[in-house]
């Protein structure tokens, strides 16, 4: 299997259950939709071996006490190829434990590999209320040339160490500000991050154009 989307490396508690609400899911689907046809969520048998790539979440419910136990929707594992998603390729991630590299989740189906990422960053900052990753090569090509905040390349994607990744970076004021971190081990792989939807998914399409620009000058 690809280093991408699929592979589950944490330990997962996961208890089958019914999807949730669809007016929950609404607004995340919706920028599912849009990232998909831009390219940043999908599949392309050109790619990564065919395999499918993106995940998506939003924080549910208040958050309180110990951040670990932080709730949040994700799109479910394998889903990064489907151009439609339904309420039963959701589901809800009740703790996330980077430190055990452990995931409790319910749902229709299994979170995504890359839930201990998105975890970390709910767990970073009660403000966080949705996490997208992505993938783009322009973004990841040009992410020296922008100045954006890259992991370790020496950390892999869905680790308890990428977790650690994000949480270092996060402590940096302009990151938070910025709202992108560039998966420097994750070929092409990229976060964004907000305090709401249109924040996360507006900030990875504003940086993709940026990234367009800096590729299309001239030598």
């Amino acid at each position: 299997m690809s280093q991408v989307d699929g592979v589950i490396k944490f330990r997962l508690e996961h208890a089958g259950g019914p999807p949730c609400d669809w007016q929950e899911l609404a607004g995340l689907d919706s920028w599912r939709q849009i990232l998909f046809r831009l390219g940043l969520v999908g599949l392309d048998p050109m790619r990564y071996g065919g395999v499918g790539y993106g995940n998506l979440s939003l924080r549910y419910g208040t958050f309180r006490g110990d951040p670990s136990l932080r709730r949040f929707l994700i799109t479910g594992t394998q889903t990064g190829g489907l151009e439609r998603l339904g309420p039963s390729h959701y589901t809800l991630v009740r703790e996330c434990h980077p430190d055990e590299n452990r995931i409790v989740s319910t749902g229709p189906v299994k979170p995504s590999s890359e839930a201990l990422t998105h975890g970390a960053l709910y767990a970073a900052d009660n403000q966080v209320r949705a996490v997208f990753h992505v993938h783009s090569p322009e973004i990841w090509q040009a992410a020296m040339t922008l100045g954006l905040p890259v992991t370790d390349h020496r950390v892999p994607y869905g680790t308890p160490e990428m977790a650690a990744e994000m949480a270092r970076l996060y402590r940096d004021p302009a990151v938070r500000d910025g709202g992108v971190i560039v998966m420097g081990g994750h070929e092409d792989g990229v976060v964004g991050f907000g305090p709401a939807l249109d924040v996360a998914g507006q900030v990875l399409v504003r940086t993709l154009a940026r990234a367009l620009a800096v590729m299309r000058q001239p030598g």
